[in-house]
């Protein structure tokens, strides 16, 4: 029986019309997500093409001094919000000592940006003294608290939970009035009850003590009366207005959006500060009708506030066993509790929008600023001279690429084919993913991220020019090209995976330690340095094992760049039987 040979790969040699046809299905696939989508073309950074730079000067009214610290840290929060996925190209940064200077790229959603750099994301729980329907959308009869059922909140109501068995949803009911002076009267018992469950107020969960009624008590209670009243939320001036200045250990009215219209609220102190929440991450409800959600983790402290705002809450009617979820002075939800939840966990549900609940999960894992800020200006920013510079660069490139091309056709001849249709690929998977990038984690194709492209190239012809060289080595040892491309490709393969190892290795670390334009040319540098490994295993060593098979390269035509002659190549050694017998005279010991 005839022993198995060594060192030949059957499917390697046989099947390379596999990896061919895979590779071509992944651009078919990808080239059809990309038109399916509607981006045909990589988002460009602002340099390139224009986008929104946004001034911010900083405040010092929150107890923080502006400082070289707090604005060092208020960049790299904002940072972080803008550029949440790392690659989406927007600048932030400081000028002089109290102004921040924020860059958005176009096709960036700049008002969404432009409220999540200047905004506190302050999140409190308060609980519900009194609540409305307020303007257009205020009836004569109803009050009480808003209805999930007959006026449910697109993508702000919500119910926490501990698990998922444990919920507390929008209340239904609803306590009907005859006029203003009859809610009046029931907003002045709530304060006068001093029915706030707040922890920090009833550190053992017991009932609230009732305020010990003063005449400066009475005054601000008639102040907070007066302004509840006369509260219209339907009135941009008057939402922006409301509860402003109001201290966490205050009462206050916020107003809140339920369907078209809005609702007015008079809230308690806060029982549980946003800067408690742990962890907040937007999630898609599969199980039950809740749609895209926002679970809150809360930290030690308040876990236990929760768990004892809740506990006081559920023994009250409605709507004080409602609390408000106050973000930023509104109202986003006002859920009622029937037992006390703990564990730590809440989620905030509703109508949310996939983008609207990441939006909000996204203030809430950040945190709040050191410091306030006032807008300065808002202006456009064109890309006159990014066009410019790109379209330097972009010749440049292409000088480089002709010259590359000219010296593997001048070198390689034949095999100058196959490195240019490798580029082709190369280019083409590099161009296609880049547009669905755009979309999908918002990358935006900048100045330097064209240079780290540009570079790639002479990545990807090194790991051609690797390949080729050990078959010309196998050649000149006497080999014809079939074994020469297989024996070839294990020595080159190793070289061409340390080499794109080192490659992206450097361009992780560059990504890692820099932010902003830098992390655009780190991120090309590192995909291109991927794709580079792809096309070399699924389409050069196919493409070289299938070209061995035809009479051009297989027989070392002096056009294919492996002519045995031109390379110095050695004779093949071929064995000769020697015949048997004493005709075959003396044997030289030498030659045995």
């Amino acid at each position: 029986m005839a022993a198995p040979k060594k060192g030949r790969s059957a499917s390697a040699q046989s099947k390379p019309g596999r990896s061919l046809a895979l590779i071509l299905i992944a651009i078919v696939a990808l080239t059809g997500g990309m038109f399916a989508s509607g981006h045909t073309t990589p988002r460009l950074g602002i340099d390139l093409a224009g986008g929104t730079s946004i001034t911010l000067k900083a405040k010092a009214d929150q107890g923080s001094a502006v400082n070289k610290a707090n604005m060092d840290t208020a960049v790299e929060i904002m940072n972080r919000r803008v550029n949440g996925l790392g690659v989406s190209e927007a600048e932030v940064q400081t000028q002089g000592t109290d102004n921040i200077i924020v860059n958005i790229p176009r096709g960036t959603n700049s008002k969404e940006a432009q409220q999540q750099v200047g905004t506190t994301a302050k999140l409190y729980f308060r609980p519900v003294l009194a609540s409305e329907p307020s303007g257009a959308a205020a009836s004569p009869s109803p009050s009480g608290s808003p209805s999930a059922g007959s006026s449910p909140k697109p993508g702000s109501s919500s119910s926490p939970s501990a698990s998922s068995s444990q919920k507390a949803s929008s209340s239904s009911s609803t306590s009907p009035t005859s006029s203003a002076t009859t809610q009046g009267r029931a907003v002045t018992d709530a304060l006068k009850a001093g029915s706030s469950p707040s922890p920090s107020a009833t550190p053992t969960g017991g009932p609230s003590p009732k305020p010990t009624p003063s005449a400066s008590g009475g005054t601000e209670t008639a102040k907070l009366q007066a302004a509840y009243t006369a509260l219209d939320c339907s009135n941009q001036d008057d939402r922006a207005k409301a509860g402003n200045n109001a201290k966490p250990g205050d009462p206050t009215i916020a107003c809140g959006k339920v369907g078209k219209g809005y609702y007015k609220y008079l809230l308690g102190p806060a029982g549980v500060d946003g800067t408690e929440v742990k962890k907040a991450q937007a999630i898609f409800d599969t199980q039950g009708a809740s749609g895209w959600q926002v679970q809150m983790t809360f930290n030690s402290t308040g876990a236990k506030k929760f768990a004892d705002i809740t506990g006081e809450l559920a023994k009250n009617q409605a709507p004080q066993n409602e609390f408000g979820i106050v973000l930023d002075g509104e109202v986003v939800s006002s859920p009622y509790v029937r037992l006390a939840i703990t564990g730590g966990q809440a989620e905030i549900s509703g109508s949310f929008t996939q983008q609207e609940a990441q939006s909000l999960a996204n203030m809430l894992s950040y945190g709040a600023l050191p410091l306030s800020f006032q807008e300065q200006s808002v202006t456009t920013v064109t890309a006159a001279l990014g066009g410019q510079q790109l379209h330097a660069g972009l010749l440049a490139g292409a000088i480089g690429l002709a010259l590359v091309v000219l010296y593997l056709v001048v070198y390689y001849r034949g095999l100058s084919l196959v490195a240019m249709a490798s580029l082709v690929v190369s280019a083409i998977l590099t161009y296609v993913i880049m547009s669905l990038l755009g979309p999908a984690i918002h990358f935006a194709l900048n100045l330097p991220a064209v240079c780290g492209a540009i570079v790639a190239i002479g990545i990807t012809a090194d790991s051609f020019i690797v390949y080729f060289e050990r078959i010309r080595d196998e050649i000149r040892e006497g080999r014809s090209l079939r074994p020469a491309v297989e024996r070839a490709w294990p020595r080159a393969r190793r070289t061409v995976l340390v080499s794109d190892f080192v490659s992206f290795l450097a361009a992780a670390v560059l990504f890692i330690v820099t932010v902003g334009k830098v992390q655009g040319f780190a991120f090309t540098l590192g995909l291109t340095t991927v794709l580079d490994v792809v096309v070399v295993f699924l389409f050069t060593k196919p493409l070289m094992t299938l070209l061995a098979r035809r009479k051009f390269f297989g027989n070392g035509h002096k056009w294919s760049g492996l002519d045995p002659k031109s390379l110095g190549g050695k004779p093949p050694l071929r064995r000769t039987r020697r015949p048997a017998g004493p005709a075959a005279g003396p044997v030289d010991p030498k030659e045995a």
